[in-house]
């Protein structure tokens, strides 16, 4: 079945419910109603003849007397309210209808009845044919519904009680009415209901069949799709969910795209990197297979094999600890040690780099600062960003700084050369990219991973790098090192991260 179905009688079947339950609480209230309508307006009869009974002569102090003949003209004129009624006197004993029976033997009230009456209260009953019911035979033997009721002089003495009553067709025809009218208008109702049940179902469902469309199209690659959310319900909250789901799949979409591209252009780098080293070897041990080269270069064309193979395995060992460092496939040891003797030895290694560029290399501090961390690794990632700031600085200034800061140690390299745009420097951390992608010095930096992995590095130790940099103004690269405290602080903390259980 349909949802649009589901929900429509879903919400017919809560509204035919609610109507139902309406229906009969005012049925039941109007039947109520009428029988108690009846019974003060039968009440108010016998309380007016009880004050005619009751009344007393202003001259004798004697009870007015009311005759037969009067009680006949009042009955015959509430005849049109189908009303009828009987009289007991203070000894429980029938005196209007007059029956022709010797006294003691008048028809009177059960003792029950009787003795409620003499305690001041009224008895009100809704038919005469219910079970255990007693009254005089009046109505010619229709169903009636009755009040008898007490009656009282002015000294509060008992003296008689009345039983007066209509008959119950009257109500329940008035009852009928009410319930036809009801009927009419729970049929009116329903109609409404069902109405009113297609167009919510038809609201609800619409909603659904919107997010279901843009599922599709995200499903056919379409990202460019955005649901509008009101944040009214859960609905809505679903729209909030799914406009995050289609913006995450749209930039992992672009990132996949982006590292395709950068892996096509690292694999024709590399190709073409490689070719030319094997090209050279090759064609060196071809001359030397066939004596064709002479022998005092013989030492010299060995040398340029050896320069080339190197290089080859430069290129494979960058790749290979590029994805060790991302898989966490490394041991680092940690260790604290002297970081200023680390930088100067650094800087002496890359000295004559620095020349061939035209480059002053510098060490600006000489005090004495411990580092806690892996030393080759350490090395490595200092090593890194320095040849990377000699690369692209010609005939200017590279200089490495380092300082004690709170919880760890700060390493600071900058330089004044070609800097990079904020595109650039956005994209400097990811794999295989390059910011001058013109430049492809085969001595360092072919392969465009070098500062990847120096980011990774740099987190497996839990610490931080910040580079800032202009385009012709240079670059600078800021790298802290956490204490040990720190440290170790770090990697509880993400232990407990990866082993936190999911909430339900």
């Amino acid at each position: 079945m349909k949802l649009i179905y589901q929900q429509m009688i879903g919400f017919f079947v809560v509204i035919l419910t609610t109507l139902l339950i309406v229906s009969a609480a005012v049925i039941n209230y109007n039947n109520r109603q009428a029988y108690e309508t009846t019974w003060v307006q039968l009440e108010g009869y016998a309380r007016n003849f009880g004050d005619l009974f009751t009344a007393k002569d202003k001259q004798t102090g004697q009870y007015t007397a009311i005759s037969t003949d009067f009680l006949d003209e009042v009955q015959m004129v509430l005849r049109s309210d189908a009303v009828v009624y009987a009289v007991y006197n203070a000894d429980n004993e029938q005196i209007y209808p007059n029956y022709s029976v010797s006294k003691g033997n008048r028809p009177s009230l059960s003792s029950s009845v009787w003795k409620t009456l003499k305690s001041g209260k009224s008895v009100r009953k809704q038919t005469n044919r219910a079970a255990g019911t007693q009254g005089p035979a009046l109505g010619n033997g229709a169903e009636l519904t009755y009040v008898i009721y007490p009656w009282f002089d002015s000294n509060k003495k008992f003296v008689g009680a009345m039983f007066i009553a209509s008959k119950v067709t009257k109500i329940r025809s008035t009852v009928q009415e009410m319930e036809k009218n009801l009927f009419m208008a729970l049929l009116l109702s329903l109609l409404v209901a069902l109405g009113l049940s297609f167009l919510l179902a038809h609201f609800y469902v619409r909603r659904i069949n919107r997010l279901r469309s843009a599922t599709r199209a995200v499903a056919d690659g379409n990202f460019d799709v955005e649901l509008v959310s009101r944040g009214r319900d859960e609905i809505d909250d679903l729209a909030n969910d799914f406009n995050l789901m289609v913006h995450s799949l749209d930039e992992s979409n672009k990132e996949i795209a982006r590292q395709e591209e950068r892996r096509r252009q690292f694999m024709a780098n590399a190709a073409h990197e490689m070719r030319t080293p094997l090209t050279t070897i090759n064609g060196l041990l071809e001359g030397l297979a066939y004596d064709a080269i002479p022998e005092e270069a013989k030492d010299k064309s060995i040398t340029l094999m050896q320069n080339e193979t190197k290089r080859l395995i430069r290129l494979v060992n960058e790749n290979l600890d590029y994805e060790k460092i991302r898989n966490n496939q490394i041991v680092l040891n940690k260790r604290t040690f002297n970081g200023t003797e680390a930088l100067s030895n650094i800087v002496s290694q890359l000295q004559q780099k620095a020349a061939a560029a035209g480059d002053r290399l510098t060490l600006l501090e000489q005090e004495a600062v411990n580092v806690y961390a892996d030393y080759d690794r350490f090395v490595q990632v200092v090593f890194n960003i320095s040849q990377n700031a000699i690369q692209f600085t010609t005939k200017g200034e590279v200089t490495l700084a380092i300082k004690a800061v709170e919880h760890g140690v700060e390493v600071v390299i900058s330089d004044n050369g070609i800097g990079m745009s904020d595109d650039q420097l956005q994209n400097i951390w990811e794999r295989y990219y390059k910011a001058d992608p013109s430049r492809k010095n085969t001595k360092y930096g072919e392969s465009g991973l070098g500062l990847a992995i120096v980011h990774s590095l740099v987190e497996q130790h839990y610490g931080t790098i910040e580079v800032s940099s202009e385009l012709h103004q240079g670059s600078t690269f800021k790298v802290f090192w956490p204490d040990e405290a720190t440290a170790e602080a770090a990697a509880t903390a993400a232990k407990k991260k990866m082993i936190k259980p999911k909430e339900n």
